[in-house]
């Protein structure tokens, strides 16, 4: 793999295929007027040290600064005083949770029982649990408590942007032609505001690299990087799902089976271990998703609050899984009905997306998954500005939310909090429809190059042609007037 990525070094410099957004984005288009128009011709040419790839890693340093930055007033008073952390947006658990899950008296996560020191279970993957105990090993028993809270968030927030420009780094080079749309994830104001909540990063950052290695026709090494993000946070696993519908239509299901055998392999290594050692410390993770009701962000906290349904945990579960599992099955036969193969980017999207709107919590943090799978699935700025803007408003209106309810004097009304959800979901089911009319209605895909090519970044699947679709025979080219109907065809061509 090491030899294929020293060669997208090179496409990345090789400026004559580039995608530049000045003239392909009409959004950036008409920006760049500011600077004297889109660039020219002569300019696309010149040799520079300041390559794509290079421009849109320094965007992602100063986005973490930016965050740093907003991060500031909680930091100066280490998180100490609620209002303020909510209130200015600079909430994260990464202080809360060292607190309360053992870190600071390094209890070793899911071996040792925290209840004998008073602490709660790490609710998180195995590899989450590991990182956030490696991570207080450094800090001294010695120091003062708000310096050594400070001291564990400068630690996380550092890797956090590292994370943040291997995620750029990786989405940059995913499609070869289209570097500069890695600069979307970098500045996305979700990623600056959110992506130092938790430890999310670590499984975004491993999920953009499987997406590189699937790219690079590495079908074992993307499985391996999914099992790595699925033992961060849970999502990775599900775009094994969309996957195998591709590998279906395209008749290459051995390298669906690769991924798999890839992905089952990295998670179990990482997590029969603990298995082993304390079933229950490992199972807490699935049981808390288990047992927890209608949470934060949820449309089903809206149901339950706004319109009185209150369903018991068993019906919740069942509906909220019901939901996702029919969303799914929509996108399955999406792919199968789809003029052309849809590409592997946009099927993740719309089955991430469909996750984060039917499952039972939304945290704001959870934006961070979306923001590198929309930039693959659609990089049009426009469109991803409205939908980040719907999630700034959702991030900030869920902390005055829980100020609203310990002070009912301040904060943000139940009811303007339901909005807030409502307009979270209303944006992402937005951005998934652009998708799926990409999806149907191929022209308007901004990636396929006016349909020249066919899956960039696609690794095994560009350029396969199809061999199980369903497909809808016009009834102007049969005998008859007969109603179109849906029939399974076995293809040898595009």
């Amino acid at each position: 793999m090491n030899q294929c990525l020293h060669g997208t070094m090179a496409d990345v410099r090789a400026s004559d295929d580039f995608v530049l957004p000045t003239r392909d984005d009409p959004i950036v288009a008409g920006a760049s007027t500011v600077i004297g128009g889109p660039i020219g011709r002569r300019a696309v040419h010149r040799r520079s040290w300041w390559t794509p790839l290079r421009i849109v890693l320094l965007l992602s340093i100063l986005a973490s600064a930016l965050g740093a930055a907003i991060d500031s007033p909680c930091s100066t008073k280490a998180w100490g005083n609620g209002y303020e952390t909510f209130s200015r947006g600079c909430y994260s658990d990464i202080v809360h949770l060292y607190w309360s899950r053992g870190i600071d008296e390094g209890v070793l996560p899911y071996v040792e029982d925290p209840a004998t020191t008073g602490d709660e279970e790490i609710e998180y993957p195995v590899l989450t649990g590991a990182v956030m105990y490696a991570l207080g090993v450094p800090i001294s028993d010695n120091w003062a408590p708000d310096t050594r809270a400070r001291a564990y968030y400068a630690i996380n927030a550092t890797l956090i942007a590292l994370l943040l420009a291997v995620t750029v780094w990786a989405t940059a080079l995913t499609v070869r032609r289209r570097p500069w749309d890695a600069a979307m994830v970098a500045v996305a104001p979700g990623m600056i505001l959110a992506s130092t909540i938790n430890w999310d990063l670590w499984a975004v950052a491993a999920t953009a690299l499987a997406f590189l290695a699937w790219s690079r026709r590495y079908p074992v090494m993307a499985g391996l990087l999914l099992g790595l993000g699925a033992s961060f946070k849970f999502y990775p696993i599900l775009l094994l799902g969309p996957l195998f519908v591709l590998c279906l239509r395209a008749g290459r299901l051995r390298y669906w089976f690769l991924t798999v055998g890839g992905a089952a392999l990295m998670w179990l290594a990482a997590n029969v271990p603990i298995m082993l050692a304390r079933f229950e410390g490992w199972a807490r993770f699935y049981k808390f998703s288990t047992e927890r009701g209608a949470d934060f962000g949820s449309p089903w906290l809206v149901l339950r609050d706004a319109f009185d349904v209150n369903p018991s945990i068993g019906q919740l579960n069942l509906w909220a899984s019901g939901v996702f599992v029919v969303l799914c099955a929509g996108i399955g036969v999406l792919i199968l009905v789809a003029p052309r193969r849809p590409r592997f980017h946009q099927v993740a999207f719309l089955t991430i997306a469909a996750f984060v709107v039917t499952n039972k919590v939304y945290s704001p943090q959870f934006v961070v998954w979306l923001i590198p799978l929309a930039v693959l699935a659609r990089p049009r700025w426009r469109d991803f500005l409205w939908w980040q803007a719907a999630e700034v408003i959702y991030f900030f209106a869920v902390w005055w939310y829980i100020i609203w309810q310990v002070k009912p004097e301040q904060g943000l009304p139940d009811t303007f909090y339901w909005a807030a959800i409502a307009v979270h979901v209303a944006a992402t089911l937005a951005f998934a429809g652009l998708v799926v009319r990409d999806i149907m209605r191929p022209e308007h895909d901004p990636v396929r190059n006016s349909l020249v090519e066919d899956d960039p970044g696609g690794g095994v699947l560009d350029g396969a042609p199809d061999r199980v679709a369903l497909r809808r025979r016009s009834a102007a080219r049969d005998e008859g007037p007969r109603e179109d109907v849906v029939v399974v065809d076995h293809l040898h061509s595009h």
